[in-house]
């Protein structure tokens, strides 16, 4: 070969090496970018009340006996002006609803545990949660005392319908809002509680309650939801609450003035594998956000959104796993036509991608309900 057809040859090969690696780039940038759009997708739906009959919120799904059970709480227009603080929502009772297959008939047990059958609880039976161990059920609920501070009471029954019967006395050590109960693969359960604003969190910063709100500077790290072990009697804690650490992508602490991000209330954990998902409201940017671990104690890292804002001020939510599918239950103000305090349970399928991530629902619905 002379010495112009090797240089030829050696160009040639140059330019196909080169074509080569534009293309194998193209095709990891595509796929980079299938990626980002997979995770960033924004999926709108479309959902129905499934209870008409009654106001409900702040829904808390399980699955007992091969059936969904859902346990809310039950707005109703108690007469008390709106304020910050969340006076408004008066609720006194508790209704249990269940169903045989999701989106199915939805079966209304009737009220299963009144304020006037506590005797510690004096107002306020905001969002409950449940659930079963060896064979006996359990309702973890919170109330304000005769002192107006929430504490976190537990009711016992044979059924998951109820109706349940109440302790004497709320679980020592408790305080603030929103119990969630859940039960790991070891068998061990642990409670997440906490709620800033009108759930006293942020009262309880120093150890024991205060008694005027203090919130933390803006740039300082933010109030952090608490969790607990359960003794096995399920009645009380096995341990003094702890706080949950949240983190950014850096290992940052979410700071308090992180309103997109950092945790206001309505804790859940759901488990995938090894890793445990923390789902919680924003509160006042009116998102469900999530972050993920692989310890129940946290640390957790915040991982994006879940559930864009609904109509109305508040947004709660549980997650289930039910025949092989997730389900997200939420609630908004469609049903009362925009009152915040008057609000309806709903119930969505929750899309996992393949790496884990969560797709962020919208189900905001029409914006001519104001």
């Amino acid at each position: 070969m002379n010495k112009r057809s090797l240089c030829s040859v050696m160009l040639i090969g140059l330019i196909l090496m080169s074509c080569k690696n534009e293309a194998e780039k193209d095709k990891t940038e595509e796929k980079s970018d299938v990626s980002e759009t997979a995770q960033n997708d924004v999926r709108k739906v479309e959902t129905e009340p499934l209870v008409t009959k009654d106001f409900t919120a702040d829904p808390s799904a399980h699955v007992f006996n091969n059936k969904i059970y859902i346990y809310p709480s039950h707005d109703f227009d108690s007469g008390v002006p709106e304020d910050d603080l969340g006076n408004h929502f008066n609720m006194r009772d508790y209704h249990v609803y269940s169903m045989d297959s999701a989106g199915g008939e939805v079966t209304d047990h009737g009220v299963v545990l009144d304020v006037d059958d506590v005797e510690w609880a004096a107002r306020q039976m905001w969002a409950p949660d449940a659930a079963e161990k060896d064979g006996k059920y359990y309702l973890y609920f919170p109330a304000k005392d005769e002192n107006d501070i929430f504490r976190i009471g537990v009711a016992v029954a044979d059924t998951p319908e109820g109706p349940f019967t109440p302790m004497p006395d709320y679980i020592e050590n408790s305080y603030s809002i929103d119990p969630a109960v859940f039960e790991d693969t070891d068998g061990e359960y642990y409670m997440y509680f906490g709620g800033i604003w009108g759930g006293q969190l942020q009262r309880w910063e120093t150890g024991s309650f205060a008694d005027e709100d203090v919130y933390p500077a803006d740039s300082v790290k933010a109030i952090e939801p608490r969790i607990a072990k359960l003794d096995k009697n399920m009645v009380s804690f096995s341990e003094e609450p702890r706080r949950i650490q949240l983190l950014d992508k850096e290992g940052n602490n979410l700071l308090t003035g992180d309103n997109d991000r950092r945790f206001f209330e309505a804790a859940w954990v759901h488990k995938i594998d090894d890793t445990y998902y923390l789902s919680y409201s924003t509160g006042d940017t009116h998102k469900i956000v999530y972050a993920t671990s692989d310890n129940p104690y946290g640390p957790f890292t915040y991982q994006g959104v879940i559930l864009e804002p609904v109509l109305g001020w508040t947004n709660h939510h549980s997650i289930v796993q039910f025949k092989g599918k997730w389900y997200l239950f939420f609630h908004d103000s469609s049903l009362s036509e925009g009152k915040t305090y008057l609000r309806s349970v709903k119930m969505t399928e929750l899309t996992f991608n393949e790496d884990g991530s969560i797709q962020t629902i919208n189900a905001a619905v029409q914006d001519s309900i104001n």
